[in-house]
């Protein structure tokens, strides 16, 4: 019986379901469950219809002053929490942030509410790198796809003045995870969010045991949406400004469209599935 919530409150769904009864589940770990399914992933289906059946202990109730879009955020601050806290940021740590999408955006948001002294973004795109300027990057690079490790490198060392304590890969690519070996300082710590670049790359991994440089993965998160929920609530962190189209069901196929080219600068899509959504 569902006690924590009742007809017609406003939820953010916790996509992620473990089974809680692997090794991993009983260990506090159920984002490394072996039996999980995640809403919208793989053969999962997702959310983008008007009725929706999911557990209520993964379904948070919003405050009245927090929109459905900012709700629908949780997620993805969640994941950003999760890589922070994989990472050790906290208060002085200077963090390189590897690709300016809506997860490195939010991943900024985050390691500034984590007390993060400096930031630096990059990024093929400007105009990604602007936003995230416009959010409190302290430095941006852009980078391009064919660039080599070691110019970037050098571009970012000099910008930067030093090399970073921690970097957050949230590209998942050769360049980037070659990247992410050079511009981390000695006895520092790389997080890989992302894997963008396939099941195998090619990287120096020499670099991580001369200098003693921690790789870590981060799968979805843990313990995080509660605090995600927190940090919105209370105004900590906004990603208003991350939002920048909608679209309603009917048109899912122009939404997912704009999503996949970056139409108008695109960074977040929303479809509204309820049919009295008005702009």
């Amino acid at each position: 019986m569902v006690k924590n919530l009742k007809r017609g409150n406003r939820v953010a769904v916790d996509p992620g379901v473990e089974c809680a009864k692997c090794r991993y589940c009983r260990e506090g770990r159920g984002n490394l469950c072996i039996n999980s399914m995640f809403a919208g992933a793989a053969k999962v289906d997702g959310c983008l219809s008007r009725f929706y059946t999911h557990p209520a202990n993964d379904c948070y109730k919003l405050p009245d002053h927090v929109s459905l879009e900012e709700g629908a955020f949780l997620e993805l601050i969640s994941v950003g929490i999760h890589a922070c806290k994989r990472g050790g940021v906290g208060f002085g740590s200077v963090v390189l942030i590897q690709g300016s999408g809506s997860l490195g955006l939010v991943t900024l948001l985050v390691c500034r509410a984590f007390g993060a002294s400096k930031v630096i973004m990059t990024d093929y795109l400007q105009s990604r790198l602007d936003k995230a300027k416009e959010l409190g990057a302290d430095l941006i690079v852009q980078v391009h796809p064919n660039d080599i490790a070691e110019v970037v490198n050098h571009r970012i060392i000099s910008a930067l003045g030093h090399h970073a304590s921690i970097c957050i890969d949230c590209v998942g690519t050769e360049l980037t995870m070659s990247l992410a070996l050079k511009v981390t300082a000695s006895g520092g710590i790389i997080v890989l969010v992302a894997v963008g670049g396939g099941p195998t790359v090619k990287i120096p991994i020499t670099e991580a045991v001369i200098r003693e440089i921690d790789i870590r993965g981060a799968r979805h998160y843990i313990n995080s949406y509660s605090i995600a929920l927190d940090m919105v609530a209370s105004g900590t962190i906004d990603v208003k400004p991350l939002i920048t189209h909608h679209y309603r069901l009917e048109e899912i196929l122009k939404a997912l469209n704009t999503s996949r080219t970056r139409e108008g600068d695109a960074i977040k899509v929303f479809v509204h599935t309820n049919r009295d959504w008005v702009c």
